[in-house]
């Protein structure tokens, strides 16, 4: 018999590896706008989702080994919005090289599109489209 669950995990932080942690840390405070809660000089925290979700820059120790997460295994960074078309615009206005223009997946009922990082990696601006998806807050 298992022992009381402990408490519900409360919050989340995502940490990237980059051999070049001053641009990623460019990209995602400068670019994306994303507000700096700690600088820890090895590692920048930055929040993505108030006070529950973050993600944390690191200098890497090696380069990266993949670049295709969704076919070798890996992270793909999902960043949740209602205005990915304004995303879009933004990011290609910035000179993000984005992979297409926003579309729509009927299947999973959402609308997204995909760009990377200055470290490689592979994020999502996305929408869910669907109403069962439970709202912020």
């Amino acid at each position: 018999m298992l022992p009381p669950r402990p408490t519900a995990v409360s919050q989340q932080i995502t940490f990237l590896y980059a051999e070049d942690p001053a641009a990623c840390r460019d990209f995602y405070g400068r670019v994306l706008g994303l507000p700096l809660v700690q600088d820890q000089g090895f590692a920048a925290i930055y929040a993505t989702g108030g006070q529950r979700a973050f993600l944390g820059v690191v200098q890497a120790r090696g380069p990266r080994q993949g670049r295709e997460p969704r076919a070798e295994g890996g992270v793909v960074l999902t960043l949740v919005t209602p205005e990915v078309e304004a995303w879009h615009g933004w990011l290609t206005a910035a000179g993000v090289a984005v992979e297409a223009p926003p579309s729509a997946n009927a299947a999973t009922g959402i609308t997204h599109f995909f760009f990377r990082d200055p470290a490689g990696y592979l994020l999502e601006i996305q929408r869910f489209d669907r109403p069962d998806w439970p709202a912020p807050g």
